[in-house]
């Protein structure tokens, strides 16, 4: 696929790399080097992600230009652009970024403002240390001014087989205005348990570059096995589509995490759908002593709105907290079967 007016051409199956922070750095780059050696060429990574850049940094020593880099800055200010710019590189061991992204900020950067970003970021891309600009968001009024503006040439967004029609809307104006369009979140957080269902879906839409966050060797073997075997749209697969977009119709949270961090050290981002967790992704560790006290912390929810406030789908964050502690209980109590 092409990836709008950056011109990268790549398959439509990329490599998240958040999760690779959790593993070891052996094993960090036994993962990036099979998945580069099994086809993969897009890799994403943020300044954000503890030491993520620097295990792409070493997996990818000599073999720096046969693939595509992204990473991201969550900086507000020119001058910490430029650190966390410099850091990047140094980090990834490389003198350019193929696509520099500005991290879920809540405006638009563009040239002029106050915060200088933008400008910085011309400066970077005229110096030749950034190739592609781009922006990652969770919120749609955001994502469509990027859009409108012009100023981007590549859109990270969430998007999946739970996607609603305004998240669709964006894939489109993507393709018209030849914006590429980078799917996070194709698995709703670990809500989607069938990727060939999340593959198939995201496949229909030839503009859009699904990264899918790996972190074991079993995980990428099965998206490396779709780059020869492709998952299609099939009545089977259209069936689990379905019955999973039925049952998460309506508020859910995403875990996205941008409601963190809670004055009273609520996980909000785990707690707030813990309800959803131990039915599709089942496991007696949701169960164990850590996650009670987890969940008995909603217990101390102050009311205060700021985790409401900061939700960029409008959720109502505190209520549905409640709704899962309630939930919990009964699960513990052997009441409601999991």
């Amino acid at each position: 696929m092409r990836l709008g007016k950056t011109e990268i051409t790549t398959i439509q199956n990329a490599f998240g790399a958040l999760p690779i922070q959790r593993v070891s750095e052996d094993e960090a780059v036994k993962l990036l080097r099979k998945a580069y050696d099994g086809g993969m060429t897009y890799f994403d990574t943020a300044r954000y992600y503890s030491d993520s850049e620097h295990k792409l940094g070493i997996a990818f020593k000599g073999i720096r230009d046969k693939l595509y880099i992204a990473t991201k800055t969550g900086s507000v200010t020119a001058e910490g652009f430029w650190k966390d710019l410099e850091t990047s590189l140094r980090e990834l061991q490389t003198d350019y970024i193929d696509v520099y992204q500005f991290h879920n900020p809540a405006f638009c950067p563009k040239p002029g403002d106050e915060s200088g970003i933008y400008d910085a970021m011309l400066e970077a891309k005229k110096q030749g240390k950034v190739r592609h600009i781009g922006i990652t968001n969770h919120r749609l009024a955001v994502a469509k001014e990027a859009i409108e503006s012009g100023l981007y040439e590549t859109l990270q967004f969430p998007f999946s087989y739970l996607a609603d029609s305004k998240d669709i809307e964006l894939v489109n104006m993507c393709k018209d205005s030849d914006m590429g369009f980078v799917a996070m979140k194709a698995l709703s957080g670990g809500l989607i348990t069938d990727s060939k269902a999340a593959f198939a879906y995201i496949a229909q839409y030839d503009n859009v570059l699904p990264i899918w966050g790996i972190q074991r060797e079993s995980e990428l073997d099965e998206w490396l096995s779709y780059i020869d075997n492709p998952p299609t749209m099939t009545e089977d697969i259209k069936a689990v589509i379905d019955a999973d977009v039925s049952e998460l119709s309506g508020e859910f949270c995403r875990g996205c995490g941008y409601c963190m961090p809670c004055p009273v050290g609520i996980e909000i981002n785990t707690c707030a759908r813990m309800s959803l967790m131990l039915r599709r992704a089942p496991s007696s560790a949701w169960l164990n002593e850590t996650w009670q006290n987890n969940m008995a912390q909603i217990e101390n929810c102050l009311h205060c709105n700021s985790c409401k406030s900061k939700c960029p789908y409008g959720l109502d964050t505190p209520s549905l907290l409640q709704k899962n502690l309630e939930d919990y209980k009964k699960v513990l109590a052997g009441e409601v079967p999991v």
